[in-house]
C-alpha cells in the first residue's frame, strides 16, 4: 500500500526543479565554438563573460554594503557572498591577469568591490529583501542569455543562474 502524499507542501521552488531547469537550459543550448565577429575585437562570448564577471562583482558589492550596514547578518550572508565571489572568479578565468587578481582579492574579502556604491535600507529585513531581488534579477538575466552564448559558457551561466535563484530563495525564505 503506497503512502499518501504529505499534506505539508513547502513554499517556493524545489531544489529538483531548480537543478532540472538549469540542466535543461544547458542541454537546449548545445555545444558551439568560435567567434561570430570574424576575428576583430572580442567575441560575443568574451563580452558575455566580461559582463557576467562585472555583474557578479556588482552583486558582491551589494553583499558587502549590506554586511557593512548590518554586521548582525554576517553569519547568514557570508556563505552566499563567498559563492558570489567564486562566480566572479569563474567568469574571469581566461581574462587578463589584472582582472583575475582583483577577483581573487574580492573572493578573500579584501576586494575592490565598493560597499558604498549601493544604498542599503536601514532595516535588516528590507536589506535582505533587496539582496534577494538583486539575486533574482541577475539570475533571470543570465538565464535569458543562455541561448546567445557558446556551450561551455552557457553551462557556466546556467549553473550560476541556478545558484542565484537558490540564493534568492534562501534569502526570501530565511526572512520568514
Amino acid at each position: 500500500m503506497p503512502y499518501p502524499p504529505s499534506s505539508r507542501i513547502p513554499p517556493g521552488p524545489r531544489r529538483r526543479s531548480l537543478l532540472a531547469s538549469a540542466a535543461g537550459a544547458a542541454l537546449l543550448t548545445g555545444c558551439s565554438a568560435g567567434s561570430d565577429d570574424g576575428g576583430t575585437g572580442p567575441s560575443a562570448a568574451a563580452r558575455a563573460r566580461a559582463r557576467a564577471a562585472r555583474d557578479s562583482r556588482g552583486l558582491l558589492g551589494h553583499y558587502d554594503a549590506v554586511l557593512a550596514a548590518h554586521p548582525g547578518l554576517a553569519e547568514r550572508l557570508r556563505p552566499l557572498r563567498a559563492q558570489v565571489a567564486a562566480h566572479a572568479v569563474a567568469f574571469e578565468e581566461g581574462t587578463t591577469a589584472t582582472a583575475t587578481a582583483s577577483a581573487t582579492a574580492a573572493a578573500s574579502g579584501t576586494g575592490t568591490a565598493s560597499a558604498s556604491a549601493v544604498a542599503v535600507p536601514a532595516g535588516e529585513k528590507e536589506a535582505v529583501a533587496g539582496l534577494a531581488a538583486a539575486e533574482r534579477a541577475l539570475a533571470d538575466r543570465r538565464a535569458g542569455e543562455l541561448l546567445k552564448v557558446p556551450g561551455e559558457l552557457a553551462r557556466l551561466l546556467a549553473s550560476v543562474a541556478a545558484a542565484g535563484a537558490a540564493h534568492a530563495y534562501l534569502l526570501t525564505e530565511g526572512a520568514r
